[in-house]
């Protein structure tokens, strides 16, 4: 994913992304835990729950919010210590740049488009109409269809399938095993048997967007499917047909999206997460892990749904009781029901002895 380590001096980095160095102006080669650290590495701590690591780490610099003179090593005080290790990690460890080749073994469309600048790799197939932008890697195994569009410095990994008239923008990373632009599950009913709907959108993904190991996003039916700039999708995800996502919004492992709804900017979707379609998800909503969600979410905030893990014994008791929710629920409304009665009886004697 990266190039072999390059050392920077502390003050390059504070210099780039901000902070105070308290402390020597160490160099620093690589970005390591507080555990794994050792001489020559940057590491950071941003909770009190790993002071005790700090006492014994071994790291040349540490990354902090406030600092703290019981620490030997060089400190580095910034407001952000993730986002500032973050951006630190693509100093030292700078992603490789096209090489600028095209491997013998690829097979290119002569009415494809290449930029010069972009890299084909081994056993690539770039179909008629296509275009590939300015430094640009396409790594083995993958396979573009017809007049498809990426961008400039875009990175598709190994074996990533992009069908036919897709959009992709600039900067955008797609991994293995990633299917763009696949049908969507669009089927008519004949009364006897299924006829299949022809799938005729396309899928548009912004810049700056990342799509996990083989996650899918169907085309559209009718109209596009559209994954917005700086989205973030992580492995094994669905995104129906006509979905539309948001600018940055991210997306854990696992969750899938049914066909045209739309999610917001700025969402965070976990793990696992359940939506219905049709329906739309409002900037800037959490929806924790696991969670369903079957109707539109018009308030931004953080929604959750679905049974948290329990001892067995216990989900077990609860799985007798769950079975007779109808059953209680119906004798709850008829004790309710009496006791009103039994009340209104009361009080009609205690005002009739008035």
């Amino acid at each position: 994913m990266a190039n072999s380590a390059v050392a920077a001096k502390l003050t390059e980095l504070v210099k780039r992304f901000g902070g105070e160095i308290i402390g020597d102006d160490v160099e620093v080669t690589s970005i390591a835990s507080l555990d794994s650290a050792e001489f020559g590495d940057l590491s950071f701590y941003t909770a009190t729950k790993y002071s005790d690591k700090v006492a014994s780490c071994k790291a040349s610099a540490l990354v902090v919010k406030q600092f703290n003179a019981k620490y030997a090593c060089t400190q580095v005080v910034v407001k952000d210590p993730q986002l500032f290790v973050s951006r630190s990690l693509n100093v030292l460890f700078p992603r490789r740049k096209s090489c600028e080749s095209r491997h013998p073994t690829c097979v290119i469309h002569n009415s494809a488009d290449i930029d010069s600048s972009a890299e084909i790799g081994a056993y690539v197939v770039v179909e008629s109409g296509s275009f590939v932008g300015p430094g640009t890697i396409i790594e083995s195994g993958t396979v573009i269809g017809e007049n498809v569009t990426i961008g400039s410095n875009c990175r598709i990994h190994p074996r990533v399938v992009i069908y036919s008239d897709c959009v992709i923008g600039d900067s955008t990373e797609i991994h293995s095993g990633a299917v763009i632009g696949s049908d969507g599950f669009g089927n008519a009913w004949n009364g006897k048997s299924w006829e299949k709907i022809q799938q005729i959108g396309k899928v548009i993904i912004g810049s700056n967007v990342e799509i996990g190991a083989n996650t899918t996003i169907d085309r559209g039916a009718l109209d596009d499917t559209i994954i917005s700039d700086g989205v973030r999708l992580d492995n094994l995800i669905q995104i129906a047909h006509n979905v539309k996502i948001g600018a940055h919004t991210a997306m854990a492992g696992c969750a899938g999206v049914a066909g045209s709804t739309t999610i917001g900017a700025n969402c965070l979707i976990g793990g696992g997460v359940l939506i219905a379609g049709h329906i739309e998800i409002a900037n800037g909503i959490t929806l924790l892990s696991g969670s369903g969600t079957p109707n539109s979410l018009t308030e931004p905030g953080v929604y959750a749904s679905g049974v948290p893990t329990m001892p067995y014994s216990t989900w077990a008791r609860n799985s007798m009781h769950y079975r007779r929710l109808d059953e209680m629920a119906k004798r709850i409304r008829k004790i309710e029901k009496n006791s009103v009665l039994s009340g209104m009886k009361q009080q009609g004697e205690e005002n009739g002895t008035d």
